[in-house]
């Protein structure tokens, strides 16, 4: 479904990702693994075309070249990002920024069975729904930055560090609607530095170091790579 070949990416005189190649396979779960500064969030940027990088290489989306389309374009042919931290509109309501996911499509003005859809996978989000997005805890927002997405009614989810700064048991949570939301038909691709969770849920996977792919394969062995669990999962 995605197909990432060769991709090179600079910002400047700095070289930010060389020759990376990682493909997700409809209906998937794709983990990307990496300390910080690997480049995993450069990538994404890279494929949604939201950093000002310099690319070169091919990025495919069922077969079609998209690296030279615009940030909309993109969306609107399937594939949308869940952005690191979240990046809410802090101001407006949860109903508001769940119907923003939606902004600039002609399904946006037939939005109410997207958003029964999101409010299913997140009731607890119903009763929440007229309160202003600053105001939820962590876990809650993450959970609009997703329903979000959702109601662009997306082929190919990427997430960027969804569990990043949860409790323990949010990260649960997170995790299992990830598996939910995929079992529902998107195909996913994470960014986590949460590698033992990730792992846990996705297909396969993909360990990147400083800019290079330097490791793949199914999820569960890597699981079980000496070097992967040393230094990438620890003890949790």
């Amino acid at each position: 479904m995605l197909e990432i070949s060769g991709l090179s990416a600079r910002y400047g005189a700095v070289t930010a990702l060389t020759d990376v190649t990682v493909a997700v396979e409809e209906g998937q779960i794709v983990s990307l693994l990496g300390s910080n500064g690997a480049g995993k969030s450069t990538l994404l940027g890279c494929v949604t075309r939201s950093v000002p990088a310099r690319m070169t290489g091919s990025i495919k989306l069922e077969g079609a070249e998209i690296s030279q389309l615009s940030t909309d374009a993109i969306i609107a042919r399937g594939l949308v990002l869940v952005p690191e931290g979240r990046q809410l509109f802090s101001e407006l309501t949860v109903e508001e920024n769940l119907r923003m996911g939606a902004y600039g499509y002609e399904r946006g003005r037939r939005w109410r069975s997207d958003i029964d859809r999101v409010y299913r996978l997140f009731p607890q989000l119903v009763e929440r729904r007229s309160q202003i997005a600053a105001t939820m805890s962590g876990g809650e927002q993450q959970m609009v930055a997703i329903g979000r997405a959702l109601m662009a009614q997306p082929k190919i989810m990427l997430l960027d560090e969804p569990s990043l700064g949860l409790a323990p048991l949010l990260v649960r949570e997170i995790f299992k609607l990830i598996k939910t939301i995929s079992e529902e038909g998107v195909t996913v691709m994470l960014v986590e530095q949460n590698a033992r969770q990730a792992l846990r849920i996705a297909d396969r996977a993909y360990v990147m170091e400083k800019g290079r792919i330097t490791l793949s394969g199914p999820a569960a062995r890597l699981m079980e790579e000496h070097n992967v669990v040393e230094a990438y999962l620890g003890d949790s």
